[in-house]
């Protein structure tokens, strides 16, 4: 694996799906353990790091809202609430690691963790810490996809690593289509023009107003985080 890296700073992207256990439970064990692990080979390296968490391990506002017995903005309230319980499980398996990490979020929750504000965020990240944002863009009706773009460009991050399913963007959902297509490469207008899913649209035109690198790869390999940013993995950038 090359030990060389483009970024000095990262905005790691995770869907709480990622950190399910086998069984349907929110939360496995062993997997935030490997992450963690993960995560203390990406700093080792020299990288600065921040975190942002779905909470689809225990609710999607808006799926549950489609339902018609709650409406949308109280859904996306109780999602946000997952996301701050997925980050406080990053947070202390972080801790396990070795690794100094503090929750914030966007969200005020001062008993339980720090409320999100951009140069604390900073001073933390210049000091090695690990920042696990948490609560969204603390607003209904924005994704964790978006969020994680903004706070990437609030905190002057290098690059978003969205750490998915698959390893890379494609035409089509490579699991039912077998013609699907894998980008290496893709615009951010390019994204937004073929409507490709792996990030919503208001995440895209953020990120190509701010002139982010999206990486997006598989967070299922050894050691995904650390590879994919070394280029030691399969990936697909997204670029301005």
């Amino acid at each position: 694996m090359s030990e060389t890296t483009p970024y000095r700073r990262v905005l790691i992207k995770l869907s709480g799906e990622a950190l399910a256990a086998p069984d349907g439970y929110w939360l496995h064990p062993p997997t935030l353990a490997a992450l963690a692990e993960d995560i203390a080979g990406t700093i080792a390296r020299g990288i600065q790091v921040a975190v942002v968490v779905g909470g689809g391990n225990m609710i999607r506002g808006a799926r549950i809202s489609q339902a018609g017995w709650i409406d949308r903005a109280t859904g996306d309230s109780l999602g946000m609430m997952a996301t701050v319980m997925n980050s406080l499980a990053i947070e202390t398996a972080l801790n396990a690691a070795g690794v100094q990490a503090r929750t914030m979020s966007a969200v005020s929750m001062p008993t339980i963790c720090e409320t999100y504000a951009r140069q604390p965020a900073l001073h933390h990240l210049d000091k090695g810490q690990v920042v696990v944002l948490a609560g969204g863009t603390g607003n209904p009706y924005f994704t964790t996809d978006t969020a994680a773009v903004l706070r990437a460009a609030e905190l002057r991050c290098d690059a978003v690593l969205k750490a998915t399913q698959v390893d890379g963007v494609y035409s089509a959902d490579p699991k039912s289509d077998p013609h699907a297509i894998r980008y290496d490469r893709i615009t951010h207008d390019e994204a937004i023009a073929r409507d490709l899913k792996v990030m919503d649209t208001a995440a895209f035109a953020l990120a190509r107003e701010s002139r982010l690198t999206i990486v997006v790869g598989s967070v299922h390999a050894p050691s995904s985080i650390t590879a994919i940013l070394t280029g030691a993995s399969v990936s697909t950038h997204v670029v301005p």
